[in-house]
């Protein structure tokens, strides 16, 4: 073991291609991702169960330094106190063939002290899993915006002169010749083809479920080719051209609408732009990270990959994880990595890499584009719908990214809240010269529901139907089957969604107000218009660890995967404790990688492996599918709380409440407790005390002394693993066999020091429960689209200026149906933002694709219209949340379904003013006004070729 790297350190670190891995403590980061806190229980207001604010919100009001972004050198001690500077030249054409960089503009005094290029990282072994991180010389680059150098500077003086000047004076990358951008095949493509029974919870006749979804063989001209490898391939294809046939010809009473819409590619604009401060020791072989990541745990998982065969000689990367604003455009990726490749070339300086706002622009990763084709077939006479064509083609830019992943989940989108017979959904994510994109809030979703969204009333008008009334007939109710034939889990409460939506008063009187709105205007134009839609929460493979802990004098300690993006997470996981702990963490550290307590290993994608390999693999007590999901896709309700609770509760069962009970069997013949039958599902907390049946209540610090004098659980480490179904595994206790559901168990009873504890010893005096048995979630799951579900309804009251086509948003109301809630106000306040990104989406955002896109480096706020206050109905917005079917429904994500119906409630409400049909986004004032003044060809087109 080399000097600087101990033993311990080892234990407690990870270990990914040679290299140890684990996230640390910040010196000086308040309330940073892997700090201490003391804020969860300060925010608890006790006597009403409930927080008073979000526990970061002093430190953030009161200017304290809780992103990456402000860190420096200086705020670490341990790190040299020099601060070091980067910045990335970045190509602006992708047409021609990349010759070097001249920096001569800078003159003598501006040169930067280190230039990094492809050559230097081909040299030293440094690699990319997605495409190359610099362009080498003598070939042309793969998308707009790539990079071809690192630039470095050891004084903030002179790089901030130097970049000021390569900013103004373009000319520092040659290219030479003209040419064409580089052609490849799509990033990826997939098929769901579904073929029901006559009775919709009968047996499918075919189902990417039951049987398996299409995909291509090969591309030809960026169009797929589906495979034939065997009989249910080709039985998959001779549905999908059935149904094809049928569209084409339908039959006597069946409608068929087609249309084709598009999504336009935007900037997510995350506060905190991509950036990173790290320093690298070359003495010890140490890689110290303070980076803005949604994704800890993939960050450091592909950083150790990215250096495994380098020459640098790094043994060890050190991350420091802090809060962030994302949308997903921080989840791991090369804006991620930049700043660590960086500080390898740094000469052992610490060394920032943040990108400005025109650079963010540049090189952020964005949402896709998307053009959606759509065909469904009606039954006029019933409103049913009987068959849904789609074909989507998303742009997913230069590099793979999460393309593949968006790609997936646009189809899970595409039926909204529908259930359709028969149908058969393709997407095709295509390779460009555009900016890259990503798993961006909404992950496809926005695209694929919207368009659905807005076909649906194109069709009600078709029928002489009521909007809502032509959604009340197909809406997807319980233990029918989704577009992959999945059941999906629980109660499906679309339809009560949708019945408040057309009881509620600017549903009932839309046609009266419009009249006296449109007399009492004369210049404008009124509509309502109405969408709503289920959508998943989780990124269909999900996995957290999570401790919680009690100290001897009853505090309580909680370690989390979870990294804070701005959703409250941190806040509600703390308050997560409080169920069967009486109050919420007394102290928390986020944005966890290292639980040498609890030393799970992983070793395959929990997407793409076989049956036969999970099965094989999980004969391993120590293995699991999946060792963390990032914060995104709205995960941290419903996936993150299931292993805070898990924790809570196994804490209680195995240290409270036999800690209780030995306290009220005190006495002679047994005490109070001798006299009751009180059993542990009837234990209550009042006023942080715990009683049951009568008996006397206890505070948690009396509870913690019992538990630790008695040598029960005092703290407990668990790992789970979900494909929208969790693990279950069996551990041997003292008490017996217990079922548990959970892939992973650690536990400390007392202080940790009782030599004859059950158990492998690991870390901090906790013992690994080897399991006795797991039932893994089946791999075919991966193919089964949405099962779990949050309901979202938005009605939207808009006017539009005849004279200009502006829109103005006079109110819009939303219901919500996401089970309990843990933080009510945390779901309130996603609402508000997610429907201002929606209205963002819907009427403002819009960047270019290629060459006059933001891959040309000029882009800012001053060019792109995000939402102001005045846009979104601050004061006019309302909502209503469904009540809970009962105490025990689960915690639902909605983050991200939060913005998505009111962006086609916004174009429906539009149809409904002006009396035309707007299927390109955004709807923008140009495109009303010519729609207004030329009504005989309603489309206004987007000049953008996907």
């Amino acid at each position: 073991m080399s000097k600087g790297f101990t033993r311990r350190d080892f234990l407690w670190s990870g270990v990914v291609s040679g290299i140890a891995v684990a996230l640390v403590k910040p010196a000086r980061l308040a309330l940073a991702a892997a700090q201490p806190q003391a804020a969860p229980l300060a925010a608890w207001d006790a006597q009403a169960g409930r927080m008073r604010h979000r526990i970061d919100a002093l430190a953030k009001v009161t200017g304290a330094k809780t992103f990456g972004f402000d860190m420096r050198a200086i705020d670490q001690p341990e790190w040299p106190q020099t601060q070091s500077h980067a910045m990335i030249l970045r190509v602006t054409r992708a047409d021609g063939v990349f010759a070097g960089i001249d920096l001569g503009v800078l003159g003598a005094g501006l040169q930067p002290d280190r230039v990094v290029t492809a050559q230097d990282l081909k040299r030293d072994g440094v690699v990319s899993e997605d495409g190359d991180f610099l362009l080498p010389e003598g070939s042309t680059p793969a998308y707009l915006g790539q990079a071809v150098a690192i630039l470095i500077w050891h004084d903030f003086a002179r790089f901030r002169a130097a970049k000021s000047q390569l900013k103004s004076s373009p000319g520092a990358i040659r290219f030479v010749g003209q040419g064409q951008p580089l052609e490849r095949d799509p990033w990826a493509s997939l098929r769901y083809v579904r073929v029901g029974a006559a009775d919709p919870l009968a047996d499918d006749v075919y189902s990417s479920f039951k049987d398996k979804a299409l995909r291509p063989a090969r591309f030809v001209k960026q169009v797929p080719e589906w495979a034939h490898s065997d009989a249910v391939d080709a039985a998959g294809l001779a549905h999908a051209q059935a149904i094809a046939e049928a569209l084409e010809r339908p039959g006597p009473g069946e409608l068929v609408v087609g249309r084709e819409y598009f999504s336009q590619s935007i900037e997510p604009a995350p506060l905190e732009t991509d950036n990173g401060n790290c320093w690298y020791d070359r003495k010890s072989g140490t890689l110290h990270a303070i980076v803005a990541s949604q994704a800890p745990q993939e960050l450091l998982q592909q950083a150790a990959h990215m250096l495994a065969a380098s020459r640098h000689g790094v043994r060890r990367i050190l991350m420091t994880s802090c809060h962030t604003v994302g949308y997903g455009a921080k989840e791991a990726s090369m804006s991620q990595l930049m700043p660590m490749l960086a500080a390898l070339y740094a000469d052992g300086r610490p060394l920032r890499l943040a990108n400005d706002r025109y650079e963010q622009f540049q090189f952020g990763t964005k949402r896709h584009s998307f053009r959606v084709r759509y065909r469904i077939a009606v039954d006029r006479e019933s409103g049913k719908f009987q068959i849904f064509q789609a074909n989507l083609v998303g742009n997913g830019g230069g590099r793979r990214s999460g393309s593949p992943i968006v790609g997936f989940a646009t189809l899970m989108g595409a039926q909204s809240l529908y259930y359709f017979p028969r149908s058969d959904l393709m997407s095709t994510m295509l390779a460009s010269r555009a900016v890259d994109a990503a798993a961006v809030r909404g992950v496809g979703m926005v695209q694929s529901i919207g368009a659905t969204e807005m076909l649906v009333d194109e069709i009600a008008q078709e029928l002489g139907l009521d909007p809502i009334e032509l959604r009340l007939r197909n809406v997807m109710r319980a233990n029918m089957k989704n577009t992959q034939g999945a059941v999906p889990g629980g109660e499906l409460r679309g339809a009560e969604v949708l019945k408040r939506m057309r009881a509620h008063v600017l549903w009932q009187e839309r046609h009266r107000r419009k009249s006296a709105y449109e007399a009492e205007h004369p210049g404008r134009l009124y509509g309502v218009g109405a969408a709503c839609a289920y959508r998943e929460y989780g990124n269909g493979a999900d996995a957290a660890f999570a401790g919680v802990a009690l100290t001897r004098d009853g505090r309580i300690e909680l370690r989390h995967v979870a990294v804070e993006i701005g959703t409250g997470s941190t806040t509600s996981q703390a308050c997560a404790c409080a169920k069967w702990l009486g109050r919420p963490a007394d102290v928390a550290e986020w944005g966890q990688t290292r639980w040498p307590e609890l030393p799970m290993v992983a070793s395959e994608n929990p997407r793409i492996m076989s049956q036969a390999t999970q099965d094989r693999l999980a004969q391993d007590p120590y293995w699991t599918p999946y060792l963390s999901s990032p914060s995104s896709a709205s995960n941290s309700a419903y996936y993150f709380s299931h292993t805070t609770i898990e924790a809570s509760r196994f804490l209680f069962m195995h240290g409270l409440w036999p800690a209780a009970v030995a306290i009220w069997s005190r006495g002679i013949g047994g005490g109070q407790w001798a006299s009751s039958v009180v059993r542990p599902e009837e234990a209550r907390w009042v006023g942080g005390r715990l009683t049951a049946g009568g008996m006397t209540p206890l505070p948690l610090e009396e509870l913690a002394r019992k538990a630790y004098e008695l040598n029960l659980v005092t703290g407990v480490a668990v790992h789970d693993f979900s494909r929208a179904q969790w693990t279950e595994s069996d551990f041997e206790l003292p008490s017996g066999t217990e079922r548990w559901q959970l892939d992973g168990l650690a536990i400390r009873r007392g202080d940790g020091s009782a030599p004859d504890a059950q158990g492998t010893p690991t870390a901090n005096g906790y013992r690994f429960i080897a399991r006795t048995r797991a039932a893994f979630p089946a791999v075919r799951r991966n193919d089964a689209g949405f099962l779990l579900v949050s309901t979202l309804g938005v009605l939207a009251e808009v006017a539009v200026e005849k004279a200009s086509g502006k829109v103005e948003i006079l109110r819009h109301h939303s219901v919500l149906e996401c089970g309990n809630q843990i933080v009510p106000e945390l779901v309130s306040g996603q609402l508000q933002g997610g429907a201002a990104m929606g209205i963002g989406h819907a009427l403002h955002e819009y960047l270019p694709l290629y060459e006059d896109g933001p891959g040309n480096g000029t882009w800012n706020f001053n060019r792109y219209r995000l939402p102001r206050a005045r846009d979104v109905a601050v004061w006019t917005q309302t909502a209503e949340i469904l009540p809970p079917l009962s105490g025990s429904d689960p915690f639902k994500g909605i983050g991200e379904l939060s913005m998505m119906p009111i962006v086609p409630a916004l174009a429906n409400a539009i149809a409904h003013a002006t009396g035309h049909r707007f299927r390109e986004l955004p709807i923008s004032p140009d495109k009303i006004l010519a729609a207004l003044q030329a009504p005989s060809d309603p489309q206004i087109q987007n000049q953008d070729a996907i």
